[in-house]
């Protein structure tokens, strides 16, 4: 098992958390975005960055070449779709997409958005994780709280929308 702190300050023990979020076994924060199938997204859970999406395998896969056709299709089909909802409901322009092999939770991509005040930190990919550990420090309060979850209403009721 492992101790994990969510960014609402909740602390779990799960085995897997990608497992436990989509499995409904863990509510994210602001609850399910969207799912298929085979995939299910929600807001990470560690950063609150308005429009952080994650995109997690249901199924219990590590890498990319595992997923079946269905899958494959599936997967590369719902990250436009939510890509798409990213840039209609919550005006976000670039997005850098993580997948890692090496993670200790299953077969997932991170979504995360570029805003204009994380300029200050470069516009690389080594910039994502001082950005990430600055929302997780110095950002996560109400008042951003407040307004992450209004991104995942937006989110949401957008990707309802295209249905």
């Amino acid at each position: 098992m492992r101790t994990i702190t969510l960014s609402n300050g909740k602390i779990v023990e799960v085995e897997c958390l990608s497992c436990a979020l989509t499995s409904g076994l863990i509510e994210p924060d602001g609850g399910v975005i969207a799912e298929t199938a085979h995939f299910h997204a929600h807001q990470d859970v560690a950063y609150p960055i308005k429009g952080l999406v994650i995109v997690a395998s249901k199924r219990h896969v590590i890498s990319l070449d595992e997923l079946t056709e269905e899958e494959r299709l599936d997967y590369i089909n719902f990250l436009a779709k939510i890509r798409e909802a990213q840039r209609n409901a919550l005006g976000i322009d670039h997005v850098y997409y993580f997948y890692n092999e090496d993670t200790t939770h299953h077969f997932h991509t991170w979504m995360v958005p570029r805003y204009q005040w994380m300029e200050s930190f470069g516009r690389s990919v080594e910039s994502v994780r001082p950005v990430l550990l600055h929302t997780r420090t110095e950002m996560n309060d109400e008042e951003n709280r407040e307004e992450m979850h209004d991104g995942i209403q937006r989110l949401t009721t957008e990707l309802k929308k295209a249905h």
